[in-house]
């Protein structure tokens, strides 16, 4: 049976699906948007918009009694490649060894012309 998981300290969804989906031991965190969920405002350089969307999937995961540390599996879409290097060095403050397995990839366009969204699958333990 799958759960949905909501919390107010991440965005909302803004189309037909969740925030985040629990089965058995697993998490999947839709791609979130750097969109602050206090203010509704998206920061204009990616370093800061990979920094919301990545405090975006801790608070969902932290709603479902899980964190960062249980993360297997990222995908980052990046609407430009060159951004990179940029995202990595936000991305690795959220992250310890070892390392989520991730993806990282250029799309033409990102919803609301975010310059970053992320998605990411969580495996754990429930207490």
């Amino acid at each position: 049976m799958k759960n949905q998981i909501v919390t107010h300290n991440a965005p909302a969804a803004i189309g037909p699906y969740s925030q985040a989906i629990h089965i058995s031991n697993m998490i999947f965190v839709s791609g979130q948007l750097p969109i602050d969920p206090v203010s509704g405002i998206m920061a204009s350089d990616v370093a800061s918009q990979t920094r919301q969307s990545l405090q975006n999937i801790k608070a969902i995961l932290t709603q479902a009694n899980c964190s960062m540390d249980n993360v297997v599996k990222t995908t980052v879409f990046l609407s430009n490649m060159d951004d990179f290097s940029a995202m990595n060095n936000i991305y690795e403050q959220f992250f310890s060894s070892p390392y989520p397995a991730r993806a990282a990839v250029e799309v033409a366009r990102l919803p609301k012309n975010a310059l970053v969204e992320i998605e990411a699958i969580a495996a754990y333990t429930q207490p």
